[in-house]
C-alpha cells in the first residue's frame, strides 16, 4: 500500500517537476508574453491554414481530371477488346471457311473412298464411331485457396494440377494404342497438333482449355480402352491419380461425335509425284 501511495502523491518525477517550475518562475513557459511574438505566431498560423487550404482546393479540383482520363482509359481498353473480340471472330470465320474448301477439295479429288480416309486421318472432316471417354481433372485440394482460382493455388507444390505434359502422354498413350481419332474438349488433334502451357493454362493448338479435360478417342472401344489402361501412358495417369489425387474416369462408349479440325496447313510435305519413263 505505501508503494501504491508513493506513486500516486509522486506521478511527476521531483527532477521534472523542479525544472518545470524553474521554467514557470524565469517566464520562459506559455504563449509569446511581446505583441511582435504573438504576431509572428498568429502569420505562422495563418500561413499553416492557409498552405492546406491551398491543398485541399488542388486536390479537389485535380479529382474530376483523374476521374475522367480514368473513365476514358476504361472506354479505350473496352473499345480495343471489343475489336480484338472481332478480329477473333473474323479469324475463326476464315478458318471455318478454309477448313470448308479443303473439305470440298478432297470429295473432288477423285476417289470418294479415299477422300475420305484421307479426311479422316488429316482431321478434316467430322468423325463418329465407338471409343472411349477419358475425364482427367485437377485433384480436389487444387481447388482450395487462390480464391477458389483453381489456377492460382499456391501450398499444394503444383502436384494436383493437370499439366501440358500429361496429356500430351495421354493421347500419346490413345493413339499408339490404337485410337483413330482423338479430341479433348472439343479440340480435333491432328499429326500437326500442339499441347502447350502458358502459365497454369493448358492449350491446344493456341487455345486455353479449362479443366476438367474430356478426351475423346473413336476407335474399337473395349480393345482401345485396355490397351490404354495397360500402356505405360495409362500406368503413368494412375500413378498420378494414386499419388497426387488426380481425378480420371475412363468408360467405353458406342458412339463418339468428333469435330473437324479448326484448319489443316501443311507447310512442309508435298505429295510424291511418278516421273514417268520414255
Amino acid at each position: 500500500m505505501s508503494l501504491l501511495t508513493n506513486v500516486m502523491d509522486h506521478s511527476l518525477d521531483d527532477g521534472y517537476a523542479e525544472a518545470a517550475a524553474r521554467k514557470k518562475a524565469a517566464g520562459d513557459g506559455g504563449l509569446p508574453k511581446t505583441l511582435r511574438a504573438r504576431l509572428g505566431l498568429a502569420v505562422g498560423l495563418v500561413l499553416a491554414a492557409l498552405v492546406v487550404t491551398v491543398g485541399a482546393a488542388q486536390a479537389r479540383v485535380a479529382a474530376p481530371v483523374v476521374a475522367k482520363e480514368r473513365e476514358e482509359l476504361i472506354d479505350r481498353i473496352d473499345r480495343e477488346t471489343e475489336a480484338a473480340d472481332k478480329l477473333e471472330e473474323s479469324v475463326d470465320q476464315l478458318r471455318d471457311d478454309v477448313s470448308t474448301r479443303q473439305r470440298e477439295a478432297l470429295r473432288q479429288s477423285g476417289d470418294s473412298g479415299q477422300a475420305d480416309l484421307v479426311g479422316i486421318l488429316s482431321g478434316a472432316v467430322e468423325v463418329h464411331g465407338p471409343g472411349v471417354k477419358l475425364v482427367v481433372n485437377d485433384a480436389k485440394e487444387a481447388s482450395t485457396g487462390g480464391d477458389g482460382n483453381p489456377r492460382e493455388t499456391s501450398g499444394f507444390s503444383d502436384t494436383g494440377r493437370v499439366r501440358d505434359r500429361d496429356m500430351q502422354r495421354v493421347v500419346n498413350g490413345l493413339w499408339e494404342s490404337g485410337a483413330e481419332a482423338v479430341s479433348i474438349n472439343g479440340q480435333r488433334l491432328t499429326a500437326l497438333s500442339a499441347i502447350r502451357a502458358a502459365g497454369d493454362a493448358i492449350l491446344v493448338d493456341n487455345k486455353p482449355l479449362v479443366p476438367p479435360y474430356t478426351v475423346l478417342a473413336v476407335g474399337d472401344g473395349q480393345r482401345l480402352s485396355t490397351r490404354f489402361q495397360d500402356s505405360a501412358d495409362g500406368l503413368y495417369l494412375h500413378a498420378l491419380q494414386e499419388n497426387y489425387g488426380i481425378r480420371t474416369a475412363i468408360s467405353v462408349e458406342d458412339d463418339l461425335r468428333l469435330p473437324a479440325a479448326p484448319s489443316v496447313i501443311v507447310r512442309t510435305a508435298e505429295p510424291r509425284t511418278e516421273k514417268g519413263t520414255s
